[in-house]
């Protein structure tokens, strides 16, 4: 059993490629701090980040909940609704959704991912 404050590690952050797949304008960049990992790494924490840019953030076999750290995004998910984020604000992503991200200009995130089978 572990106990992990994210602020008392010193995490390396990791530059992690968007599949040209799922981008959709501009060249997003994204950063990873990957914190905790768990139960065979089914469950993972941390914080993120990304530069401008719209692409999709598909939540194939998992579920993530996010709080905004930094910054603000547009969420728009395939049943037409459209969210805005930003500093403060705190969601759940099921499993499934397939929601297209706008990010003007940047933003940071604290994320738990569940993996579901």
């Amino acid at each position: 059993m572990k106990f992990i404050k994210f602020s008392d590690q010193n995490i390396e952050p990791v530059k992690k490629p968007f599949d040209p797949d799922n981008v959709h304008q501009g060249a997003p960049e994204q950063t990873v701090w990957n914190h905790f990992l768990g139960d065979n790494d089914r469950v993972k924490s941390g914080m993120w980040d990304c530069s401008a840019g719209v692409f999709l953030g598909p939540m194939n076999n998992q579920i993530e909940f996010c709080h905004i750290l930094e910054g603000e995004a547009r969420i728009e998910t395939p049943d037409g609704e459209s969210r805005t984020v930003k500093a403060g604000d705190a969601f759940v992503m099921d499993n499934g959704l397939q929601p297209v991200w706008h990010v003007d200009k940047y933003v940071r995130k604290y994320y738990v991912i569940c993996s579901v089978d």
